[in-house]
């Protein structure tokens, strides 16, 4: 993708995203494309500064939304807490560490929960916090991380 004017992304044998890479990152259009790109991809139904998902689950967002939407949120904007945090965060999740995968200085955490979410944290807070798979953690990501388009 570093070098590509334009990206096409098969899957499942179907071509479900095509355009100029930076598109792709910003906007990816399946759960698969997401994944490709390192992000969270959330359907669901904009009703004004929140996302309602299609799975259950609200998340609180910066901009105004209406209708079928997507909600994007990157690792990196995950924060992980091993106790409820208090602060002004508007979107505050429990959820489990499903899967843990060391990327160099950092670890890669998919969490299942009420709101399913990729975390990157620093290995060095990884095992400060006791972290493994199977805790339970809470999940906090500022609204304003949140990106939001439309289906």
């Amino acid at each position: 993708m570093a070098l590509a004017d334009r990206v096409v992304v098969v899957e499942d044998g179907r071509v479900v995203q095509a355009g100029p890479p930076q598109e792709i990152a910003r906007r990816p259009r399946t759960d698969y494309v997401a994944r490709l790109v390192g992000l969270a991809l959330l359907p669901g139904t904009g009703r004004g500064a929140r996302v309602e998902l299609d799975d259950g689950g609200v998340v609180a967002v910066a901009e105004e939304s209406s209708g079928p939407v997507f909600a994007a949120i990157r690792p990196e904007s995950v924060a992980l807490y091993v106790a409820r945090p208090a602060g002004s965060p508007r979107n505050v999740w429990r959820a489990t560490i499903a899967g843990a995968t060391p990327h160099g200085a950092t670890v890669r955490c998919d969490l299942a929960g009420e709101v399913p979410l990729v975390a990157d944290v620093t290995a060095t807070a990884f095992a400060e916090l006791g972290l493994t798979v199977g805790a339970e953690v809470w999940a906090t990501v500022k609204a304003s991380e949140v990106a939001v388009y439309s289906r």
